[in-house]
């Protein structure tokens, strides 16, 4: 048997063993309640029955979805309701004893339902732990380094030439028209008036509305 099947059952024995310690325990002590507040008899031993097998139903119930790897946030109703009746084994097994005026009973009794709620908490957590630890791949090993086989050298080769790189052509000078570059001379005093700065290319293309490279070769010639 895995070592993880060992943990998992471990925890599941002593969770199985708490809720059948807290139910023998809370048996009694709702029983000696229920007739003290004057519950009739036939009645009075089937109170503790109902709430501790609603606890030891969700307890395998969640077991069951926490040993499959259900996220806890799907089965949070399950846990709030197993909370709720271990509250109430809780308040059962305490109420006689304080009414009754015996604390140190109560303290002893409220042990077993509390440990029933802690594992309760606990218990489904682990289990879902163990069951993402059990299902995880690791990661693979890398592979060893294939032995190098010789390679054979290759033939040398002679040397080629490079081809020479044809030089790149010079395009033609754009020619301003002398209205635009007029325009141009306007727009620039006005701007360096109003900005303190000159006009950049880009902006005078904006205002001229023509091409960048026309707007560049007037700007040039400013």
């Amino acid at each position: 048997m895995s070592e993880d099947r060992i943990t998992q059952r471990t925890v599941t024995v002593i969770m199985g063993i708490i809720a059948a310690l807290a139910f023998v325990f809370s048996f009694g002590n709702v029983w000696a309640l229920a007739l003290r507040l004057g519950v009739p008899g036939p009645i009075a031993p089937l109170i503790a029955p109902m709430v501790d097998l609603s606890v030891v139903g969700l307890l395998v119930a969640l077991r069951y979805l926490s040993l499959r790897g259900v996220p806890a946030e799907q089965i949070k109703g399950a846990t709030r309701l197993m909370h709720v009746s271990g509250l109430l084994t809780l308040a059962l097994n305490v109420a006689e004893p304080i009414v009754a005026g015996h604390y140190g009973r109560a303290a002893v009794d409220a042990v077993a339902p509390l440990l029933l709620l802690g594992w309760g908490a606990v218990g489904p957590q682990l289990l879902r732990h163990f069951h993402t630890v059990a299902h995880t791949t690791p990661a693979p090993a890398p592979a060893p380094a294939a032995s190098a086989a010789p390679v054979e050298k290759a033939p040398a080769l002679e040397p080629v030439s490079s081809p020479v790189a044809p030089k790149p052509e010079t395009s033609p000078a754009v020619t301003v028209p002398v209205p635009l570059l007029n325009a141009a001379r306007t727009i620039a005093d006005t701007y360096r008036a109003e900005h303190g700065e000159p006009i950049t290319p880009a902006q005078l293309r904006t205002r001229l509305g023509v091409a960048l490279p026309l707007a560049t070769a007037a700007h040039a010639q400013l």
